[in-house]
Formats: structure tokens, C-alpha cells, sequence
């Protein structure tokens, strides 16, 4: 990580998914940091129809915070994607650990109703 990242994102028109978020230096005091998506699209892996879902993701910032469109243009990238509502939990909970290397990450996900059932998957990760 560089030691001053440069925000590409924000303040630019981006009509695409993005692979990783972007950061910004984490101001301070700030203990927590809690983003939350209820549209939240991916498929079935098996079936290929569509799920949607809610995510939760909160972190405890270290030197780093999420810079927000960077995160949704991130989620956005599942749409197409055949994963399960777990492997998507996880896999988010380590893009944020990797990318804005907090304290701590957890991400709560929530798979909407399909045949009765509701998933759930948390992920936590920590330094």
C-alpha cells in the first residue's frame, strides 16, 4: 500500500465493477465504521437465478478508512458472479482486510428468502 493512495474513483464517472476499494487516510477518533448495502445482487451458483442480498460490513479503522462509491462499484461486481451468499461473505471480509488493512472486519450478510429460507453468513477477520 502506497503511502498516500490516490482516489481514481471518486469525483470520475465509473460505469463498471472495480476489483478492489479504494482508501483514504483514517481521521481520528474514529473507532468504527459500519456500511450497509440492501441491494446487494449475485446468482445461485447452481441455478444461476438471481439473489439478492443485505450486507453489513463494520471495521475498526487502522491507518486506512473505505472510500464509499469505490465500495459500491465493488459490490456491484457480484451481480454477474455465481457464489454462494458464505463464499461472497468471506471473500468481502478479506478484500477489506487486505485492502484498507483495519483492526478488525466483520461482515454480516443476509440472503434474502428463496423457498422460506433466509441465509446468514458472518465473516470476522482481525490483525
Amino acid at each position: 500500500m502506497e503511502q498516500t493512495p490516490q482516489l481514481t474513483i471518486l469525483g470520475n464517472t465509473v460505469r463498471h465493477a472495480v476489483e478492489h476499494v479504494e482508501v483514504f487516510p483514517a481521521p481520528a477518533n474514529v473507532t468504527l465504521v459500519r456500511f450497509t448495502n440492501d441491494e446487494l445482487a449475485s446468482m445461485c451458483p447452481v441455478t444461476q437465478q438471481p439473489d439478492l442480498s443485505t450486507v453489513v460490513i463494520e471495521y475498526v479503522p487502522g491507518q486506512w478508512c473505505i472510500e464509499s462509491k469505490s465500495l459500491k462499484l465493488y459490490l456491484w461486481g457480484f451481480r454477474d458472479r455465481a457464489v454462494f451468499a458464505e463464499a461472497m461473505c468471506a471473500e468481502i471480509a478479506g478484500e477489506v482486510m487486505a485492502t484498507a488493512q483495519p483492526h478488525s472486519v466483520k461482515v454480516t450478510l443476509t440472503q434474502r428468502p428463496r423457498g422460506g429460507i433466509e441465509v446468514q453468513a458472518v465473516s470476522e477477520l482481525a490483525r
